[in-house]
Formats: C-alpha cells, structure tokens, sequence
C-alpha cells in the first residue's frame, strides 16, 4: 500500500468496528483527526505510552484479521481490475462514435460504465 497512514486508516474502515470502544476512539485520533500521542494523552488523562500502547494493539489486531482474511488485499485487486474494464467501456464508446455509431454498442458500453460504478461505490 501507498504510506503507513493510508494502510492504517484502510485497516480501520475494514476493520475499525472490531476495535474496542476505547481503540477505535484513540485510533482515530490519532490517524484520522491528526492528533499527536501527547495531545490525545493530555486530552484523555492517561500517559503517551499509554495511548501509544492502545494504537499499537489496535494496529495489530487489524493486521492480524487482514492476514487472516485478505480482504483489502482482494478490494485493491478488484479496484485495478473495475478501472481496466471502465477504461475499455469508454474505448469501446470512442470507437464506436468514430467508426460505427452503433446505438447497441453505445447502450451497453454505458451499460458496463453504469454497473462498474455501482460496484465501486
């Protein structure tokens, strides 16, 4: 994956709701509000290690389902193989409006373009 935050905050909306009620809170903190350790430990009354301690088990547990599961893995997979295939639907509309301008061609080029969008919401 791209960065370290990137990978976290992918781990955390996969696998975020699996997260104690504590984890998920100093998690996002931390990785989605950009806080630092000290200002979340001042915030919260506890010590920086002790938020660092919460964030690193919750990096952990995350990476441990995802090991187990693959499933980010398979959604970044997935996500190059819906960009090919939108890629070649809107080829498929070029050529056609160029050479053929075939009313079909065009319905289910946009056909394809429709269902990959649904997919990738």
């Amino acid at each position: 994956m791209k960065n370290q935050t990137y990978r976290m905050t992918m781990l955390f909306d996969f696998y975020g709701e699996l997260l104690t009620q504590r984890q998920k809170e100093l998690f996002d903190l931390y990785y989605n509000e950009d806080l630092s350790l000290a200002e979340i430990a001042e915030n919260e009354g506890i010590s920086r290690q002790g938020v660092r301690d919460v964030i690193v088990r919750a990096e952990a547990a995350m990476q441990e389902i995802e090991d187990k599961t693959g499933l980010i893995r398979r959604f970044e997979q997935m996500r190059g193989h819906l960009d090919a295939i939108e890629n070649a639907a809107e080829e498929i509309k070029t050529i056609n409006f160029r050479r053929y301008e075939d009313p079909r061609l065009t319905e289910l080029a946009s056909l394809i373009s429709d269902k990959i969008a649904a997919l990738k919401d």
